[in-house]
């Protein structure tokens, strides 16, 4: 069993950030929206912040009361959307119940759009055009780049149906010619969908989902779930089981999630060239 990287790569993916950046000559700005106190997404911004800083990246976070409206929300995105220093609008998830989320998002300046979730970028990736991709699906494309798994003809399944994960990773590895069942929480018969699959990419946030009966000798498997048992934070896969079948595994942590917060770094960069016109 092969572990695939994600600190690894990710370092990678940065410092090619960090070195156009440099050759380009230019400044690049994020704006983060938080929302209330979620111990979660604080872990998550101060991640995303460091990363900036390690791509010569200026970060900004604005921080607004749980209580406060969707058009207070709306009123930050309108004027960063407004705002030429800002080069990528990041509303960070989840957002408070009385938001509407998916009305939020799409206020956001799709070539402003970091996470890729505007109706604009994802219909784009679902017809194939290019696009701000998600990050945490790019990040799965790249680790699958690195590590030369070629998704030409294979069979895989996508256990999750997001459109942060599940869907848009189903649909880059159909534009890479794989054939994909997507399977989710309500599937029946999980084990028998997923046991002669090629690959496996579990987004359903349920610990140790899939075991090691589920999965074929030499599969890959990408395990993009975070969930946190006795303290700890484990993926959806049952590492142990799974290692001792599968040729190639993310680990949990250390797999995806470097590489989502190294593909957001992408994505600024990314959202700077649509903005100027520049392929």
């Amino acid at each position: 069993m092969y572990i695939m990287d994600g600190k690894a790569i990710s370092k990678i993916v940065k410092d090619e950030v960090k070195q156009e950046i440099k050759e380009l000559g230019i400044k690049l700005k994020l704006l983060v929206i938080i929302v209330g106190n979620d111990p979660a997404s604080m872990i998550y911004v101060s991640s995303k912040e460091k990363a900036c800083k390690q791509c010569l990246t200026e970060a900004e976070t604005i921080r607004l009361d749980g209580n406060s409206s969707q058009k207070d929300v709306v009123d930050a995105i309108e004027k960063a959307n407004n705002d030429k220093s800002v080069t990528g609008i990041l509303v960070q998830l989840p957002l408070p119940d009385h938001i509407d989320t998916e009305y939020v998002i799409n206020k956001i300046d799709p070539n402003k759009d970091v996470d890729g979730l505007t109706n604009i970028n994802q219909g784009k990736l679902v017809n194939g055009m290019k696009s701000i991709v998600p990050c945490t699906p790019k990040g799965i494309m790249r680790l699958f780049k690195e590590y030369a798994v070629d998704l030409n003809g294979k069979n895989a399944v996508v256990i999750g149906r997001s459109v942060l994960v599940g869907k848009p990773i189903a649909l880059l590895m159909l534009q890479a010619n794989a054939t994909v069942t997507i399977a989710h929480s309500r599937t029946k018969n999980l084990a028998e969908v997923c046991k002669d699959k090629d690959i496996i990419v579990s987004a359903v946030g349920k610990a140790k989902i899939v075991t090691g009966d589920m999965v074929k000798d030499g599969a890959v498997v990408i395990d993009v779930g975070i969930n946190r048992v006795h303290g700890t934070i484990v993926g959806d896969v049952d590492y142990y089981e799974v290692s001792e079948k599968a040729a190639r595994l993310t680990p949990v942590p250390g797999g995806v999630g470097p590489m989502t917060i190294a593909c957001l770094m992408e994505n600024v960069l990314e959202c700077y060239k649509l903005q100027r016109g520049i392929k």
